[in-house]
């Protein structure tokens, strides 16, 4: 099975925190910043270089996870006659960046901020990345302003990008705004995000792209323990996202028209892999008439079923060859698009966390002569990010098997009920089960029979050792 992303609510107990700092060390994860980058960020935090407009009159606001601090990216939202415009405010992190300086040398280094269950590691010091940079509530700051007109369709007929001084005026959560939005209670800059949310997935269905609700594996806080569970997105986790996507999208069109940039690229799946797709929806009792298509087929999904959200994890394999691809002077690359948003697309809305932002940023704000420090950069990037994006997986993989082995430690014997969800194709008697409660997903084995997949299956925990990340299952 692919990784699942993994969230926590409350302090993990002790056992836990110290398998999690064990694996920091066994990584190489740094434990702290240097004392000459964080003497950098607290000069920069106290001077950044300002930008030439104020936009501090527009009232923006964020949302994200509750207890987030590291806010990259900030919004308002109006109608424009029968269309919409959609404000976006990208934290400025060149700002507070010089080029070749300390800061600069260590972002390079760490490439992107790594999430674990009971802290993260991040790609600049806080004080940067959750004070003077980020987008926080009344507090003036230096930002990237992207300026989208959509027509009544959503579609996109102007596009404007320059720095600006902002001010974000409310720090929502998903779960307030979905609240608000749905009983009627938002003002127009928030209950519009529906309303283009809606109007852009429409467009993705049309150009055939692919968003996938994949549910999240949450920590949550009972008392004096610790249960796991299954959260689905929200509808407007899916219309915030939409947002950035749209953004992605118009900084790559800026890039190629300009022939010069940096995109996050995905080839179409061969045949194979969709093949694949075919037999385990058929497996997890998923109706996929030969008629539908992949992207019409994942629209009908809804995670909050168990043997759906099995397979849309196993549909995030069709994922794995993402990848960012640098072009120069017109000569643009064979594949400039990615599969999934079904249209050429750039990481840009998220530069607190992911080093690659900071340079597309810079190129759509200077797409005819980019800064002399990123055309020296640009080709190093795309080996860096992967580097940086293969341990940020080795972590989110790592966290969850550590998370799990530490809440089911005292219940090794005990049954469980789940699914089958994934069976080794040249060992039957191995694969994945997806237990109903608490939200597992572990190896299963020790059976003489081939697995059932997609069947329910009374299973037995046999190993649980948060030392070595193990659980295991065996068939009942």
């Amino acid at each position: 099975m692919p990784s699942r992303r993994i969230r926590v609510t409350g302090t993990p107990e002790a056992p836990l925190r110290a398998a999690l700092a064990a694996l920091r060390t066994e990584l190489g994860v740094p434990e702290s910043f240097p004392p000459e980058v964080l003497a950098e960020a607290e000069a920069a935090a106290k001077a950044p270089i300002p930008p030439a407009e104020d936009a501090t009159d527009i009232p923006f606001f964020t949302i994200d996870p509750p207890t987030s601090m590291d806010l990259d990216q900030a919004m308002h939202l109006s109608r424009r006659g029968t269309g919409f415009r959609v404000r976006y405010a990208i934290a400025d992190v060149a700002a507070f960046v010089v080029p070749g300086g300390a800061l600069d040398a260590e972002a390079h280094r760490r490439v992107t901020t790594l999430y674990f269950p009971d802290e993260k590691t991040p790609l600049h010091p806080p004080l940067l990345s959750e004070g003077a940079a980020s987008l926080l509530p009344d507090v003036t700051r230096p930002a990237v302003l992207w300026t989208i007109d959509l027509d009544a369709d959503g579609r996109t007929s102007a596009v404007d990008v320059r720095r600006a001084l902002v001010r974000s005026r409310a720090k929502l959560d998903y779960a307030t705004a979905q609240r608000r939005i749905d009983e009627g209670t938002a003002e127009e800059p928030l209950a519009l995000l529906k309303d283009i949310g809606e109007a852009r997935e429409r467009l993705e269905v049309e150009r055939g792209g692919i968003s996938l609700n994949v549910p999240e594996q949450e920590i949550v806080e009972r008392g004096n323990t610790y249960e796991l569970a299954y959260r689905a997105p929200l509808p407007a986790d899916g219309w915030n996202a939409q947002i950035s996507l749209l953004t992605g999208m118009a900084a790559a069109d800026l890039m190629l028209t300009h022939g010069t940039g940096v995109l996050r690229t995905l080839p179409t799946a061969p045949d194979g892999a969709v093949g694949r797709l075919h037999h385990t929806a058929h497996a997890l009792h998923i109706d996929w008439p030969h008629h539908m298509s992949y992207a019409e087929l994942i629209r009908s999904l809804d995670p909050r079923r168990p043997h759906h959200a099995a397979f849309l994890q196993e549909c995030t394999t069709l994922l794995r060859g993402a990848g960012y691809t640098v072009f120069r002077d017109g000569d643009l690359p064979p594949v400039t698009t990615h599969a999934a948003v079904a249209a050429p697309y750039t990481h840009c809305t998220a530069p607190l966390r992911r080093l690659v932002d900071r340079y597309a940023s810079e190129l759509c704000l200077a797409p005819g002569a980019p800064p002399a420090w990123v055309l020296a950069g640009l080709d190093a990037l795309p080996e860096q990010m992967a580097d940086g994006t293969r341990l940020a997986g080795t972590v989110e993989r790592e966290c969850v098997d550590i998370v799990e082995a530490a809440l089911l430690k005292d219940r090794v014997g005990d049954l469980f009920d789940g699914y089958v969800v994934d069976v080794e194709e040249h060992q039957p008697t191995v694969g994945k089960v997806q237990l109903d409660t608490p939200a597992v997903v572990a190896r299963l084995e020790g059976g003489t029979t081939p697995l059932p997949l997609g069947e329910r299956l009374r299973v037995r925990l046999t190993q649980a050792d948060p030392g070595t990340s193990k659980v295991r299952f065996a068939p009942a």
